[in-house]
């Protein structure tokens, strides 16, 4: 049977509903019609279904809420979202947009040098370096776990099995990030807020691993994050001393972050 024949009102009143739906994730409409590029008394007319949007307007609007033309003809609650699981119906208020798109002045893009105690030898301390970056409006990192640390796990050290990636969000007064090894072999939660410094360019938090209680060791460790955006001595320097470093080899200020004297609570 063949499926009625809507009127150009009708698919204006769905996309209206469905973009309607897809702005409540987001407190502002001023600011959302501003990071969409759009005026904001034609995007009204959009909301009120009063008007459709232009093609290429209307691919930036599907690209910004990560859904496809079928706004236009269904309810955006119905249309499947099996790839969007964090942005999707069931967890979107609580990991979508509004968790997940981070401002560059809150968690700036670019490189960062990072500094905690070792989980494999308490003694000692790691000194590593991740890239921070954004696609398609949501926050990534990747780095690579030192080769030394993978060498003492009996771990092979190549760049492919060292290799991380994680997922940041934003947290109430930090960040937060969800970090794996391939094949999830093994995760890593992030917790990071700024703290004042000169070039207001550090956070402080911790990490924990998710690995079975052990005899020896931590499971949870204090962090510190330095951005160093771009700048490529700074980069290229960090990259040739990763690894594991002694408490006085520390960076000074890294080393005041960490108070590696003063257990974590």
């Amino acid at each position: 049977m063949t499926k009625p024949t809507r009127t150009p009102a009708e698919l204006r009143n769905m996309f209206g509903e469905n973009l309607r739906q897809l702005c409540r994730r987001y407190p502002s409409i001023s600011e959302l019609s501003r990071r969409l590029g759009i005026n904001r008394t034609q995007f009204n007319r959009y909301l009120s279904g009063e008007s459709f949007p232009r093609p290429d307007v209307l691919d930036r609007i599907c690209s910004f809420f990560s859904v496809d033309a079928r706004i236009l003809l269904d309810p955006v609650d119905k249309i499947p979202v099996s790839d969007q699981i964090l942005s999707g119906p069931v967890l979107g208020d609580f990991f979508g947009p509004n968790v997940s798109s981070l401002e560059e002045d809150e968690f700036p893009s670019g490189f960062y040098r990072f500094t905690r105690r070792s989980f494999v030898n308490e003694n000692k301390f790691v000194l590593g370096l991740v890239y921070v970056f954004r696609k398609d409006r949501a926050t990534f990192i990747r780095g690579y776990e030192a080769r030394e640390a993978m060498r003492q796990q009996d771990l092979p050290d190549d760049p492919r099995t060292r290799e991380f990636r994680g997922y940041v969000t934003r947290e109430d007064d930090g960040v937060a990030l969800l970090i794996s090894r391939r094949n999830a072999m093994t995760f890593s939660f992030n917790y990071l807020a700024r703290v004042a410094s000169f070039e207001n360019n550090f956070w402080v938090g911790y990490v924990s691993r998710s690995v079975r209680e052990p005899d020896t060791g931590h499971r949870i460790t204090r962090m510190a994050y330095e951005h160093l955006g771009r700048d490529k001595a700074t980069v290229y320097k960090t990259a040739r001393h990763a690894g594991f470093l002694d408490k006085e080899d520390l960076p000074p200020f890294h080393r005041r972050l960490l108070r590696p004297d003063d257990p974590f609570r």
